[in-house]
């Protein structure tokens, strides 16, 4: 009954996604869904803020403790989106916020006018595997929300993370990440992953994203594995906590 519950699901999504697929192969798509999943994103992003909350909060409430000697605290956001994190950051924090995909600016400085208890640095439209723009060991804490599965490279990602991190500062991160093999909801990972991917602006749903984040040269690793209330179930198993440089 499983096998044929996940079969269908990956014909349904197949079917749903053939449009996108098929603006794909013809190179039409990527442009189109660069401009569109932004808009798309807002209403997504919504839910999972309200189901995150509690964990966002608990997480994000270390985040004074790694505030540098020279003050105040200094963020790095990679793939900021809409800035639905920012009420989570201490006042006076000076952010910078990055994201490879220009059309969230809109959304972007909307949510930057709304937090005013922060000092926003220059936006950067960037991805986080080439942070050029910013200095070497230049900010305290770098946060990233749902960003690891959709970059090209996590390895790269993380490895501009550690180098613009200061010594002593530290990487905040919840994302969601593959699901235990044994388990039926990485079967539906893997049949969805391909639809997944094209229509959700390169999303992965299968990405052990952890395994980077334990061989990266951190002096010190906070990770715990959870498994949220999403209706969704395949972006059900996320890792969330933090790395010290």
């Amino acid at each position: 009954m499983g096998v044929f519950v996940a079969v269908a699901c990956h014909l349904c999504a197949g079917l749903l996604a053939l449009p996108a697929h098929l603006l794909d192969l013809l190179g039409l798509w990527k442009p189109l869904a660069i401009r569109l999943f932004p808009h798309l994103y807002v209403n997504i992003a919504l839910e999972y803020h309200e189901r995150m909350y509690s964990r966002k909060k608990k997480l994000f409430s270390r985040l004074p403790d790694f505030t540098g000697p020279s003050g105040p605290l200094k963020v790095l956001e990679i793939g900021c989106g809409t800035g639905c994190n920012f009420p989570f950051y201490p006042r006076g924090a000076k952010v910078t916020c990055t994201d490879a995909n220009p059309h969230f600016q809109e959304y972007l400085r909307k949510s930057q006018a709304e937090n005013d208890h922060l000092h926003f640095e220059p936006n950067l439209v960037a991805p986080a595997e080439n942070l050029f723009e910013v200095g070497d060991a230049s900010v305290d804490v770098v946060v990233s929300t749902a960003v690891l599965c959709s970059v090209k490279s996590v390895e790269a990602a993380i490895k501009e993370v550690v180098r613009i991190l200061r010594p002593g500062g530290a990487y905040f991160f919840l994302e969601h990440v593959c699901a235990d093999h044994s388990t039926w909801t990485y079967i539906f990972q893997r049949m969805l992953d391909p639809s997944w991917k094209c229509v959700f602006a390169g999303c992965n749903l299968c990405r052990e994203s952890w395994k980077d984040l334990e061989k990266a040269p951190f002096s010190e690793m906070k990770l715990q594995h959870i498994c949220p209330p999403f209706r969704w179930r395949p972006i059900g198993p996320h890792i969330t906590g933090y790395a010290v440089k």
